[in-house]
C-alpha cells in the first residue's frame, strides 16, 4: 500500500539548525519528512498541498520533566484510585499534544501509568505524543515529595538494587533517582539536604550502569549535583544552585541540565506574572504559603546557575514541572526571561531535549529522514516567545491532529 504524501507550501522553517526563519516547503511522506525545498518548487504529485502562507513551522515540542497524572492536591494524590490518576494522566498527555507538545519524558509516575500509556499511544490504540518513561521516582525513606504519590521509598544497596530491577522489569526507560530535596516539602526535606548514603548511591548507579540505563537525577543543592554528576548521572533535574565549578563540572561530563525554571518563578504568586497569561495560571494554581516563601527564596539564586549554564554552553533542555498541558510553553518562556533568547529556548525544547532522550537522529529538528512532528504556528516566536501558544496546526507522525483557524 502506498503511503500518503503531503506538502506543507509557502511556511519559514525555524528549528535549531535555523536561527531565522528560513521560507521552505515540508513534503510528508507517510509519518516521514522526506525532503526540504524552495516556495518554488511544489510537488504536485503530492496526495495533499497545505499552503500555510505567513505560518511557521517548528519541531514538535518536549516537556522533559513531568508527571502526567498531576492535577489534584499532592495530599489526595496520595489516595485517589488509581483508575482516575489513570485516566486524567492519558487526558493530559492528548491535552499537551493538541497544544503542539509531540513528546514528554515522564520522570515519576504512580504504578507505571507512563508506561501502560507508551504502550497505548505507540500501538496506536489512541493518539498521543511519544513518552519516555521513568516509572516511580525513587527516593529513601523520609526522602523527597512524599506526598505526591510517584514516590517509591527505599532504603539500603539491596533495596535499591532489587527496586531498579523491578523498573526495568516494568519497561521504563530511564531510572529516576531523588538525591536531594526541593522547594518544597517539610523542615527535612530542603534542596541543600543529600539523602542517599555512599554505598546506597553507588548501588544505584552502579546496576544502571551494568544494565544500561540511564541516570535522571533530582539535585537541587551544590553538593547533590556534584554527587550527582560524579556518579555519572545522565540528566540534572532542577539544579537550583548551580556554582561555577559545578557548571564547568557539568560541561566536562557532557551533563543536561533540565532546570524547571517554573517551579521557583511560577509559584511565586501572581504579582510575580508578567502576562495575562501567566496570572491567570497561577490563579488556578495557587500554591501552598510555605512553597510560595520557599520558592521566591530560590529564585534569583536559581536563575544565576541558569545563565552560568547558559555562558559555559551547557546543554539545556525544556522540562517544567508544572501541571500539562501548558507546562512546557510556560517553561519556555521562563527560560526566555530568566537569560536564553528565543531560539535558544525553542532549541532546548526540541533538538537539545530529544537528545537527552537518545533519540536526535529521529526527532528535534526538521530534516529528511526525521518523523513528521511539526507544530505550525501563526506568529512568530523568535519576535516573542510567547507566540509559541498561537497555534495554528499540530501534525504528529505525519497526521494532522488540529487545524486552528
Amino acid at each position: 500500500m502506498t503511503e500518503k504524501s503531503m506538502q506543507l507550501v509557502n511556511g519559514s522553517i525555524i528549528d535549531a539548525n535555523t536561527p531565522e526563519p528560513a521560507e521552505s516547503n515540508v513534503l510528508v511522506m507517510g509519518n516521514i519528512i522526506k525532503g526540504l525545498s524552495s516556495a518554488r518548487d511544489v510537488k504536485r504529485g503530492a496526495d495533499q498541498i497545505i499552503d500555510i502562507s505567513n505560518k511557521f513551522v517548528l519541531p514538535g515540542l518536549w516537556d522533559i520533566h513531568t508527571h502526567i497524572g498531576k492535577g489534584i492536591p499532592d495530599i489526595e494524590a496520595m489516595v485517589e484510585p488509581l483508575s482516575e490518576r489513570t485516566i486524567r494522566a492519558g487526558r493530559n498527555c492528548i491535552d499537551a499534544l493538541n497544544l503542539g507538545i509531540t513528546s514528554l519524558r515522564v520522570v515519576g509516575e504512580k504504578d507505571f501509568i507512563d508506561v501502560a500509556w507508551k504502550k497505548s499511544f505507540s500501538s496506536g490504540q489512541f493518539i498521543g505524543p511519544s513518552l519516555y518513561t521513568c516509572g516511580w521516582f525513587i527516593t529513601t525513606t523520609a526522602g523527597h515529595f512524599l506526598k505526591s504519590g510517584c514516590t517509591l521509598e527505599v532504603d539500603g544497596p539491596v533495596g535499591l538494587r532489587q527496586a531498579i530491577r523491578n523498573q526495568i522489569k516494568n519497561g521504563v526507560d530511564f531510572i529516576k533517582l531523588n538525591l536531594t530535596g526541593g522547594v518544597m516539602g517539610p523542615s527535612w526535606d530542603r534542596m541543600e539536604d543529600t539523602f542517599f548514603t555512599e554505598d546506597e548511591i553507588k548501588a544505584a548507579f552502579d546496576i544502571c550502569a551494568q544494565r544500561g540505563f540511564k541516570v535522571v537525577a533530582h539535585a537541587g543543592g551544590t553538593k547533590g549535583i556534584q554527587k550527582a554528576i560524579t556518579y555519572g548521572a545522565h540528566t540534572i533535574e532542577h539544579g537550583y544552585q548551580l556554582d561555577d565549578s559545578t557548571v564547568s563540572q557539568m560541561m566536562d561530563s557532557n551533563t543536561f541540565l533540565v532546570p524547571t525554571l517554573s517551579l521557583t518563578h511560577m509559584n511565586r504568586g501572581e504579582k510575580y506574572a508578567d502576562t495575562a497569561f501567566e496570572k491567570q495560571w497561577m490563579l488556578t494554581h495557587p500554591v501552598e504559603e510555605d512553597y510560595k516563601i520557599r520558592a521566591i527564596e530560590a529564585a534569583d539564586q536559581h536563575a544565576r546557575g541558569f545563565r552560568k549554564a547558559i555562558s559555559a554552553g551547557v546543554k539545556i533542555c525544556c522540562g517544567s514541572d508544572l501541571d500539562l498541558p501548558y507546562g512546557g510553553l510556560l517553561e519556555m518562556s521562563m527560560m526566555v526571561k530568566c537569560g536564553m533568547t528565543p531560539h535558544q529556548a525553542i532549541t532546548a525544547a526540541t533538538l537539545n531535549s530529544a537528545e537527552a532522550c537518545l533519540v536526535e537522529n529521529t526527532y528535534g529538528t526538521i530534516e529528511p529522514d526525521k518523523k513528521a512532528d511539526l507544530l505550525i504556528l501563526n506568529k512568530n516566536p523568535l519576535d516573542d516567545i510567547n507566540n509559541i501558544r498561537d497555534v495554528h496546526m499540530v501534525i504528529k507522525d505525519g497526521r494532522i491532529l488540529n487545524h486552528l483557524l
